[in-house]
């Protein structure tokens, strides 16, 4: 499975979370209370963290990719930070960022 992944400041998590929920038709897949939360459908892996001053800012991009062996980054043409990974690395960052998640309810 390959899915787009984006990152991006909220200024709010939890209002965030309720309406990114709305969007995307399902509640969170992981949520770190207040400072984490992040979906997985089937074509998007879409991530939000709580940072007020940045709010509405592009985070990073990049593709969440079952073939992907561990993680890496690069930086394209515009300065815009690329994330390659499988899903599993990104479960034990988030972990390793974070702090343990909770489901959501």
């Amino acid at each position: 499975m390959k899915r787009f992944h984006i990152a991006l400041a909220v200024a709010n998590l939890g209002e965030s979370i309720g309406d990114y929920s709305q969007r995307l038709g399902q509640p969170p897949s992981v949520v770190v209370p207040g400072q984490y939360a992040m979906w997985r459908t089937d074509l998007l892996n879409f991530s939000i963290n709580e940072k007020p001053e940045r709010a509405g800012q592009l985070r990073h991009v990049g593709f969440e990719d079952d073939a992907a062996e561990g993680y890496s980054s690069s930086v394209d043409v515009n300065g815009i930070e690329w994330e390659w990974f499988p899903a599993a690395e990104q479960d034990v960052r988030i972990v390793n960022a974070y702090g343990v998640p909770v489901k959501p309810a």
